[in-house]
């Protein structure tokens, strides 16, 4: 299912608040509050695999996006191959916090998130680096919904 359910919420709302507010940036957020890094586990290695990428919010929810054009790429991979990874905030506060992917599916959860993302990079201060970003141009992105987990 990919649908965001009540535990994935009483989850991130078991985060403490400071990481949480990090977290659950709003449009008006600039492109430093939404660099992160993703640390996976290579789906062929099982080694881990460090990039930086940008995280969205949409729907409510926290989301990682390859963005237009839907190419391929290896976090999508590893994810998809091994869902629970490390979500390292960097900017001004720094955590790593242990969190699990899901892949969006569903035609109805992707268009409104797809279209929330694509609106927030259409503001004025545009996180993005090409304007104007088209709805189209983003509907075959890898999207993934990020739930965070307690540590164990």
């Amino acid at each position: 299912m990919s649908r965001a359910g009540p535990s994935d919420a009483a989850r991130d709302a078991s985060l403490p608040d400071h990481i949480r507010r990090a977290i659950e940036i709003t449009p008006a957020a600039g492109a430093r509050e939404r660099i992160i890094d993703i640390t996976t586990l290579g789906r062929r290695t099982g080694r881990a695999r460090r990039i930086e990428i940008f995280f969205y919010r949409a729907a409510g929810a926290t989301y990682l996006c390859s963005g237009a054009g839907g190419a391929a790429t290896d976090w999508h991979a590893n994810l998809l191959a091994h869902p629970d990874f490390t979500f390292h905030l960097k900017n001004g506060l720094r955590a790593d916090l242990p969190a699990r992917a899901t892949p969006v599916t569903d035609p109805a959860e992707r268009q409104t998130v797809l279209a929330e993302i694509v609106a927030d990079l259409n503001q004025p201060h545009d996180p993005g680096t090409i304007r104007p970003t088209r709805l189209e141009d983003w509907a075959d992105s890898r999207l993934m919904r990020i739930s965070f987990r307690a540590r164990s």
